[in-house]
């Protein structure tokens, strides 16, 4: 875990050396990669520093991305790619990479992030990737409209579940933050379930940003929700950011 403050040039060259490939042997099998693009449109998140981990440079990211890519072997035939920010930032050729590795290893379904800013381009990108499945995940982080927008400032304007989910089959969740409380999480977990095929609960750990994680809710979530849904299927758990193995 990095330091709660860093300088931009130390959080800038910490990404450098992140792990970029691994493989997720829990629940659903899957190899994950975390590629370079030129970086989040978006950048409002309170809490999130990895935009830092951008090059404008397109041919310095593909060749970046290319060597990631390479490590694929479709021996699960599933693979997350993410970026710090959306699929939707990744330059052409190395989309066009991503399409070739994955017939060449026998890939057949591909899970992709996107910010909800994207959500029309959605149904575009699927039929650019016709032939594979795209499971198509939102950084959502909660349903409670007034702590998203008001505070985390996640820049989705909308508060029905069923038109958030229409275009995403995935969500990312943010657990362990002041504001919260076990209701609020169990709350967005269940409503995650009901909407989404799958979920993912990231616990906040401490970063470069003046977020802070809140030890209380943490352990509220620990003792209440973790042993419920720890073995569930269709939840990961990330209690550190690198449990999946990517990053740093």
């Amino acid at each position: 875990m990095r330091p709660a403050f860093l300088t931009f040039a130390e959080v800038k060259n910490a990404f450098i050396f992140m792990d970029r490939y691994s493989e997720i042997t829990d629940k659903q099998k899957r190899e994950i990669v975390l590629l370079r693009g030129k970086g989040c449109a978006y950048k409002k998140c309170l809490f999130c520093d990895y935009h830092h981990d951008c090059l404008d440079d397109e041919n310095e990211n593909f060749k970046l991305n290319k060597s990631v890519l390479d490590k694929i072997t479709g021996k699960f035939g599933e693979v997350e790619i993410i970026n710090s920010g959306s699929v939707f930032e990744l330059d052409a050729k190395t989309l066009d990479y991503i399409k070739k590795v994955c017939r060449d290893k026998g890939v057949h379904t591909i899970h992709f992030e996107a910010h909800y800013l994207y959500d029309n381009r959605i149904p575009a990108l699927r039929e650019d990737f016709k032939g594979f499945t795209l499971k198509m995940k939102l950084g959502l982080e909660t349903f409670d409209f007034e702590l998203r927008e008001g505070v985390y400032k996640k820049g989705i304007p909308v508060r029905e579940p069923e038109i958030i989910s229409k275009n995403f089959d995935e969500a990312n969740f943010l657990f362990g933050l002041e504001g919260q409380s076990l209701e609020s999480m169990r709350r967005d977990i269940e409503l995650g379930l009901g909407y989404f095929e799958r979920i993912c609960i990231n616990i906040m750990c401490g970063n470069s940003t003046p977020v802070k994680p809140d030890k209380s809710v943490i352990a509220e979530f620990m003792q209440e929700l973790y042993p419920k849904y720890k073995d569930d299927l269709r939840v990961d758990i990330l209690v550190n950011n690198t449990d999946f193995g990517v990053g740093e």
